[in-house]
Parts: C-alpha cells; sequence; structure tokens
C-alpha cells in the first residue's frame, strides 16, 4: 500500500508540474478525461478504507461515536462531505460478514461502474435517492433488474440524466402509487437544517410523515393565522389564535394589516413556538443544565447597541439588534466579555463549576475545545491526527481567530514581496 500511496503522490507532482502550454486542444480533453476516470476509482479506494475502519471498530476505539464524526477530525472535511462518503461505502462497499465472508454491494452494478471510473459520486447519489424510492412490495428481482438500469444510465448520461429515467422508472413500477406502504414513508422522513448563508438565513428541507403533518397542520392554522406571531407588527397578538385572552377585535385589525406570504407566516409561528417551548422551561435540563438559547457579545457591542453581530453557542450569527431583543426576557442566556474576551462576572471560587460557569465556558468556547493560551485550551491530538502530537488550539468555533491569522499572513506576505529578494 506504501508503495502504491508514494506513486500515486509521484503522479500527481509530476501532473502538478507538466507544461501545459504546448499540449493540444484535443489532449487536454483527452487528459481531463483519463484524469477524471483515475479520480473516480480513487473514490472506490476511499469506500474500500472507510469499510475497512468500521469493521476494525476503528471509530469506537478512537474514541468517536460514528465513522462521520472519525472522518471530520482526521480528513478535515466537513459533516454533510463525511456523511456523504459513509453513505457511499454502505451503498458501494464491499462488506463482510463476521466470519469473513464477502457481501454484495447494496448497488452492486452502480459500484462496478464507480471502480470503472466510468461514473462519480454524484451519479451514484443519484442511482441511490432513485432506489431509496423504490416501494418495499417491489419484488427483488424488479428491483435488481432497476438498479443495473439506472448504473447503465449512468455510465452515459450525467447525474441528471439518472435523475430523469429514475422517475420515469418509479412511475412504471408503481404506477398508481398503490404499493407504497408506511415502512416507506418512514424511510423518507426526516428534516434537514442548511448553514447559515452570507445573510445570516438557513435552508430547511424535507418531508414530514402523515402523522407529524397531521399534527402541524391545526398547530399552523391557529399560529400561522394571519395577523398572529408578527414581528413586524407591535400590535399582533402572540400565541394561538384560539386562546380566550386574545382580543378578537385585535387581531382583525392585525390580519387586516397583514402583508405576509402563507410561507413567511408558517416560520413567524415556528418562531413563536420555539420561543414559548423554550420560555416554558418543558424541555427540563440537557447534560445537567437549562435547555436555553446562548447568546454571546462583547461589552464594546452592548455599549455601542448596535451593529455587529452576536454568536449562538453551536456558532450561529444573531445581529446585535435581534439578540438584545432575545435576551429582553431572563431565558435565553446572554453572555457578556469584557475587552480581554473573559466573560463578565465569572466566579472562581468553587472547585466545581456551577451551571452558571459551564454555561459561561459554553459561550466562551462555543463547543468542544479540543494548558492554557491566551485564555483558550489547548489540546495535543491523538496519534491517528497527528502523530508528532503538537498541542493544538480548536478554531471551528472561533473562525474570526482563523481569518485574523490568515490576514496577517497575507499581510506579511505583501511585505515581503514588497522589500523584494
Amino acid at each position: 500500500m506504501t508503495e502504491h500511496l508514494t506513486a500515486l503522490a509521484a503522479a500527481v507532482t509530476g501532473l502538478l508540474d507538466v507544461d501545459l502550454t504546448g499540449v493540444s486542444d484535443s489532449d487536454v480533453m483527452l487528459t481531463m478525461q483519463q484524469l477524471e476516470t483515475s479520480l473516480r476509482r480513487a473514490g472506490a479506494v476511499s469506500q474500500r478504507l472507510i469499510v475497512e475502519s468500521v469493521e476494525h471498530s476503528l471509530p469506537a476505539t478512537l474514541g468517536y461515536n460514528s465513522p462521520n464524526k472519525l472522518l471530520v477530525d482526521v480528513l478535515r472535511v466537513s459533516a454533510s462531505d463525511a456523511s456523504a462518503r459513509v453513505s457511499a461505502a454502505r451503498n458501494l462497499g464491499a462488506w463482510h460478514t463476521l466470519s469473513g465472508d464477502d457481501l454484495p454491494a447494496a448497488l452492486p452494478e452502480t459500484a462496478v461502474a464507480q471502480r470503472d471510473g466510468a461514473i462519480g459520486s454524484d451519479h451514484a447519489r443519484a442511482v441511490s435517492k432513485i432506489m431509496r424510492k423504490i416501494p418495499h412490495a417491489v419484488s427483488n428481482a424488479d428491483v435488481a433488474a432497476a438498479e443495473a438500469i439506472l448504473a447503465g444510465c449512468a455510465r452515459g448520461g450525467t447525474p441528471e440524466d439518472v435523475e430523469s429515467a429514475g422517475h420515469r422508472l418509479l412511475a412504471y413500477l408503481d404506477p398508481d402509487g398503490r404499493l407504497t406502504d408506511d415502512r416507506d414513508r418512514a424511510g423518507r422522513r426526516g428534516i434537514s437544517l442548511g448553514r447559515q448563508d452570507t445573510e445570516l438565513m438557513s435552508k430547511i428541507s424535507g418531508e414530514l410523515d402523515p402523522t407529524a403533518r397531521a399534527l402541524l397542520d391545526p398547530i399552523l392554522a391557529k399560529w400561522a393565522r394571519p395577523g398572529m406571531n408578527n414581528p413586524d407588527d407591535p400590535e399582533s397578538p402572540r400565541g394561538d389564535a384560539e386562546d380566550p385572552s386574545i382580543d378578537r377585535e385585535a387581531l382583525v385589525a392585525a390580519a387586516a394589516r397583514d402583508t405576509r406570504t402563507a410561507a413567511q407566516r408558517n416560520h413567524d409561528a415556528l418562531s413563536a413556538m420555539f420561543r414559548v417551548v423554550l420560555e416554558s422551561r418543558i424541555l427540563g435540563p440537557h447534560r445537567g443544565l437549562p435547555v436555553t438559547a446562548i447568546i454571546t457579545m462583547t461589552l464594546d457591542q452592548l455599549e455601542k447597541a448596535a451593529g455587529g453581530m452576536a454568536t449562538t453557542a453551536t456558532g450561529g450569527l444573531l445581529p446585535l439588534d435581534d439578540a438584545l431583543k432575545l435576551a429582553e426576557n431572563a431565558h435565553p442566556v446572554l453572555v457578556l466579555f469584557d475587552h480581554d474576551g473573559r466573560p463578565l462576572y465569572l466566579g472562581r471560587l468553587r472547585r466545581v463549576a456551577s451551571a452558571d460557569q459551564r454555561l459561561a465556558l459554553i459561550a466562551a468556547e462555543g463547543g468542544c475545545t479540543r494548558a492554557g493560551y491566551a485564555g483558550r485550551t489547548e489540546w495535543i491530538p491523538p496519534p491517528h491526527i497527528d502523530p508528532e502530537g503538537k498541542p493544538r488550539i480548536n478554531h471551528r468555533h472561533h473562525t474570526g481567530e482563523q481569518i485574523d491569522r490568515a490576514r496577517r499572513r497575507l499581510r506579511d506576505r505583501v511585505r515581503a514581496e514588497d522589500r523584494g529578494p
């Protein structure tokens, strides 16, 4: 394996250094295709390694609760990338029984196509997505035939072509939609939250099963009613439109002023329900602490009371004005930091941290820290991440530090270039 990896590294280095100026247009296209084939086959190697790590129980041995977490730490990939790789290994990898016998891949024809370099990870995901939608009542023979057809489409087309073919295939296998049962619906249920974009908005997507939809509809009918829970209208009634304490005339007037779309009303209803759930304390404690929103800001931000961003314990960003509004009641925890970045009023007399001190530490570190440096925690990584064991600081929840370091490096490089040799 070492010999092959050394040869691979040397080949990549050679390709990076080769002069492409004299290469013909046709050779550029041919090289792109050959490189893509090799990269696709390398993806199959990655899946083999993931299978080996799981079958050797490496995640548990190294203290991870899932192979995804191991990949995030060892390869420094995103959580979504790690999830995609593990899913690909589950569908395309060659797994084994406890006695060591080979098991067929869940998507055998697709796995062969990737090992041949004919398809990439996007093709495989498109096939997997369609296969998950085939009802359980479809015979095993038809399922196998469907996977072979989709793999064949992938070999000759784009992932979008596979998806289009898959929709026609699903319509052929279950034209009336009568084969779908509770198991199929249970497999499709789920809600995903995307990361905050540049405008601090988060994409939400997913599918509700019939029970969840039946529970949600009457809630939205009351909480998302026109005029209710409108954050843009100070006179808008809050809570449940059927609450006897609601002023009916005020609700009618607020509804007349309400220009929100149905989607916006649904959003505002959910936001209002989230606040009520947190304020009610019905969630109880989590790991010994109250379930609450932890919002952090600096003393400078509080003194200016305008502009800038506050942060949450999970690394989310919140406009300062919104943070102050959210912290008007006592239920969200608002943690202030002084000019040196230390939590204010953090007691230091007790050896065992109180709940308030732990909340302050959560706010300060933003998450797992992974002995001290400028008030931050250094950890020596385990050998599987860094064999040299150099102490490091986890910057994952402090992206501002990474930005500052990058700016300093850029500034130093520009200065060095200005000075010349």
